[in-house]
């Protein structure tokens, strides 16, 4: 959600799926959604994600206890490029989600990764005050880079989104957030991926019957927490 747009709460259920179970799901709904705009072929984009944490850890703890609501920061590249860099933040109230984002350049971008503020922030869109006063107030820090393939589907009624995020990594190797590659590790349980069901107030039938396969169970993962875990 873009600054300056009403806040829209989402529903964001998440299941883990057997690699086998990964091209059953797509054979079922090719035909019925459609491929993200920004995806330029059926094998999706390449996301990287640059999250934040205070000294204290509080992020990762509150993600533990299902601490509601709460917040993470973070800095998002596509296809390890830096033509678009976002800064956004998730916020999870009363078990819905919803984002905002705003634009970053190179040089915020590359300051950030060091943890240092900005010094404009009179000038900086609110996401970015927020971010700064964060990092003021409770030192935020760049702590956890997350990275993962995604194969996005979508339709219009009812904003649903359907994502099929496989190769999902981590890596504490911050200060090569922007480089073409980075150090990482998977933290999946060998074969594992995830499919990521998000819909603002309804979910139509016909994608609920064709995302019902057998031993399909909810979970509340978090892509921060799992990597953090496995990197503190």
């Amino acid at each position: 959600m873009r600054e300056g747009y009403p806040a829209v709460f989402r529903h964001e259920l998440k299941y883990p799926i057997s690699a086998a179970q990964l091209p059953a799901i797509q054979n079922r709904i090719n035909n019925l959604l459609s491929l993200d705009s920004h995806a330029a072929s059926s094998k999706g984009y390449t996301i990287r994600s640059l999250y934040f944490d205070d000294y204290d850890n509080h992020c990762f703890w509150e993600n533990e206890d299902g601490t509601d609501p709460r917040e993470k920061f973070r800095i998002r590249i596509y296809n390890h490029s830096t033509q678009r860099i976002t800064l956004e933040c998730k916020r999870k109230e009363r078990g819905k989600t919803y984002k905002t984002s705003c634009p970053l350049t190179l040089a915020q971008t590359k300051r950030l990764m060091e943890g240092k503020t900005l010094s404009d922030i009179g000038g900086q869109p609110p996401l970015l005050q927020k971010l700064t006063v964060e990092m003021m107030t409770r030192r935020l820090q760049p702590v956890v880079i997350v990275e993962y393939d995604r194969i996005p589907y979508v339709y219009v009624n009812g904003n649903v989104r359907i994502t099929l995020d496989t190769n999902i990594s981590s890596s504490k190797a911050v200060g090569c957030f922007l480089d073409e590659t980075v150090p990482k590790r998977p933290v999946m349980p060998l074969g594992q991926q995830l499919l990521e069901v998000k819909y603002d107030e309804f979910l139509p039938d016909f994608i609920y019957r064709n995302l019902q396969l057998e031993n399909l169970q909810q979970t509340a993962f978090s892509k921060y927490y799992i990597c953090r875990k496995y990197t503190r």
